[in-house]
């Protein structure tokens, strides 16, 4: 279990920056150069190497290098998986506030049988 919430770790720290979050955006449409994930940006050459570096450290992006180019891609297996952990929270979040409802109509209804 450490190992899959260090995983989340590192998956929710690389998704915390907004340039790695606009990174994430574009290859979510395409793979793309480092050049090209730069650009829009407005970052430097390196500076964007070590967004790249968290997003692949958190299993976010994959890369490879084919000559002098690097060209990036979106492994959407880690973004699943934080999905998953999301709606599972969401889940239970919502059986709790199911439960808070229930009781508080049970209330209610016990208010009104007392008043009577």
């Amino acid at each position: 279990m450490t190992n899959y919430q260090s995983q989340m770790d590192r998956v929710f720290h690389a998704l915390a920056d907004r340039n790695r979050r606009a990174m994430i955006d574009q290859l979510s449409h395409s793979t793309l150069t480092v050049s090209e994930l730069r650009e829009p940006l407005g970052i430097s050459l390196p500076a964007t190497m070590q967004h790249l570096a968290v997003l692949e450290e958190a299993g976010l992006v994959r890369s490879r290098k084919q000559g002098r180019v690097r060209t990036c891609e979106l492994d959407r297996s880690a973004l699943s998986e934080a999905e998953k952990w999301i709606q599972h929270r969401r889940e239970f979040v919502g059986r709790q506030l199911d439960a808070l409802g229930a009781f508080l109509a049970s209330e209610d209804k016990q208010e009104d049988t007392d008043n009577d």
